[in-house]
């Protein structure tokens, strides 16, 4: 019996993924930058010390600034939601991409039809139009399709066989680049809060000390509850980021799911079709 070499014919995406480790990177800096010369701008306090990486700064002259306050760890989360919304942008264009043009349950059922009448050409055809992972992975299937139908050295459960493979080849060069980068919404999503609430536990040890080393009074309890109130922007930052996360890895996950749901139901369409035609 001839052994069964299925070979795909589409190709593995060799674009690098340097957005992975750039986009952070760049983010976090720009998070500095954000709070030290924006939020920390001299102008926008009253009592305005000196130093370069994180200069004192007192009695902000609006509720914004008090973010400036909150500490060190605020940048870090500044960084990280700007991490979040370029992996957002990213995802969404690719999914967007990946997904293809009109519906995928109205091309597949197009497929069906042109295959039902022998039309293989047609039904290639139709994947060209729909420009996605599913028609990607149906344009791969249906290639190899056609090459069994000619195929007189195999049998007809080899040639079934040797189209599945031919579809699971193409899946597994499609699914990953859906789910690229998913992580960083992942990870974000739970490191965030814990970000956010160790700043504020820092802010709050500040406020502390500083109360402790006063001389009590009114004026210390003012002192303690701006404290408090500035080091709660971490929380609230924190929380914000990873909510944001959370909502766009669902929605994307989502959306990948429906897409492979395609691409299952694409691979099972040709296996049938041709199990059913070409006995």
């Amino acid at each position: 019996m001839a052994e069964v070499r299925p070979v795909t014919s589409v190709q593995a995406n060799k674009s690098s993924n340097s957005i992975s480790w750039v986009a952070p990177l760049v983010c976090v800096i720009v998070g500095y930058v954000i709070w030290r010369y924006f939020l920390g701008n001299a102008s926008n306090f009253a009592v305005a010390g000196e130093g370069w990486f994180w200069p004192d700064r007192d009695q902000p002259i609006s509720n914004l600034y008090k973010m400036y306050q909150g500490g060190i760890i605020v940048p870090i989360l500044i960084g990280a939601l700007l991490t979040v919304i370029t992996f957002i942008i990213e995802r969404f264009l690719t999914i967007t991409k990946a997904n293809g043009s009109g519906n995928n349950a109205e091309f597949i059922r197009k497929v069906q039809y042109n295959l039902a009448n022998k039309n293989v050409d047609a039904a290639i055809a139709e994947c060209d139009k729909q420009k996605g992972s599913v028609g990607n992975v149906m344009k791969a299937g249906l290639h190899k399709y056609k090459e069994m139908i000619s195929n007189t050295e195999l049998s007809s459960d080899q040639k079934v066989l040797a189209i599945q493979k031919e579809v699971e080849e193409a899946t597994s060069l499609e699914l990953p680049m859906l789910e690229k980068n998913l992580v960083f919404l992942s990870t974000i999503a739970s490191v965030a809060t814990l970000m956010g609430l160790l700043g504020t536990v820092m802010g709050m040890i500040r406020s502390f000390s500083s109360l402790g080393e006063g001389d009590g009074g009114s004026g210390a309890a003012s002192h303690l509850s701006q404290g408090i109130s500035e080091a709660l922007y971490n929380t609230a930052l924190g929380i914000g980021t990873s909510a944001v996360a959370i909502i766009f890895y669902n929605i994307f996950t989502t959306k990948i799911d429906a897409i492979t749901y395609g691409i299952d139901e694409s691979g099972f369409t040709l296996t049938q079709s041709f199990a059913s035609l070409y006995k």
